[in-house]
């Protein structure tokens, strides 16, 4: 797999971009802790499956990527930034008055954000909707959290992609355990997430979403006649010892102590 090399140092610097996103912020703080879970699988998605143009990104045939829990723009905003979609003065406005990318994603093509997705359990539907209109020409990658698929407006569209037979979507569930109020088991415990999909017919690949080769090697799993549902294990907070599985981190605010430890811990992506 020709780009696995990359990965870790592309990896950090989101990271970083992700932290120094929510310290420029100030008090208003970000969700850190989910943003830092999907980053791993961010950086395949843009490094090596999705196709797009970034000097033309409103080409009709791209992929395209649909953030559904759309809390965790942060992490998309400092991907974009990483890939050239936006520049880091964008990046930095996160958060601002009157800015184009608030906490949760507004959607501008223009810029790489495919869908205002604040409210949760929409994207899927979206997703489909898309690709019946493209007679599916296109690839539609969907990134659900485990909370968000306690909406009953997702499962009703996993059954609809399941039972039309739209193999142009891919589901990836970033499944770190936890949500809003506290770990998911105590709030409303839900698993085996691959036995779920597969009785809705879906194709299913359960990964360990910190874990380059395996996420590369199921975004680009074959499922023809099938949407594909990849299940990521992930870690909330994921890098930054003290965000990851800490409740406390779902959104905050850094003070200057946690600011430079983040970035210390991030060292070997320091520019």
């Amino acid at each position: 797999m020709k780009n696995f090399e990359n990965y870790p140092e592309i990896a950090k610097k989101i990271r970083k971009n992700i932290i120094e996103a929510g310290w420029a912020c100030g008090v208003r703080g970000g969700h850190f802790g989910g943003s830092l879970s999907i980053v791993d699988i961010l950086t395949v998605l843009y490094k090596t499956v999705l196709k797009y143009d970034v000097k033309n990104p409103l080409k009709t045939d791209r992929d395209r990527f649909i953030l559904s829990k759309g809390h965790c723009a942060q992490a998309l905003y400092a991907a974009l930034y990483e890939f050239g979609f936006i520049s880091k003065e964008q990046l930095l406005s996160f958060n601002a008055d009157n800015g184009d990318f608030p906490s949760h994603c507004v959607m501008n093509p223009q810029y790489g954000i495919e869908l205002s997705s604040g409210s949760l359990g929409i994207g899927l539907s979206f997703a489909i909707g898309q690709a019946l209109a493209l007679n599916q020409h296109v690839k539609h990658y969907v990134l659900v959290g485990n909370g968000e698929l306690n909406e009953g407006s997702v499962w009703e569209a996993i059954m609809f992609a399941g039972h039309k037979n739209i193999d142009s979507i891919c589901v990836i569930v970033d499944d770190n355990g936890m949500q809003l109020d506290g770990f998911s088991n105590a709030i409303l415990p839900v698993s085996n997430w691959k036995e779920k999909f597969s009785a809705f017919l879906w194709d299913v690949v359960e990964i360990d979403g910190h874990n380059f080769n395996e996420i590369e090697k199921a975004l680009t799993t074959k499922h023809t006649g099938h949407p594909l549902a990849v299940i990521a294990h992930t870690v909330k907070g994921k890098g930054i010892s003290f965000m990851e599985n800490n409740p406390q981190w779902h959104h905050h605010s850094l003070n200057q102590e946690q600011y430079n430890q983040a970035l210390t811990e991030l060292g070997d992506a320091l520019c």
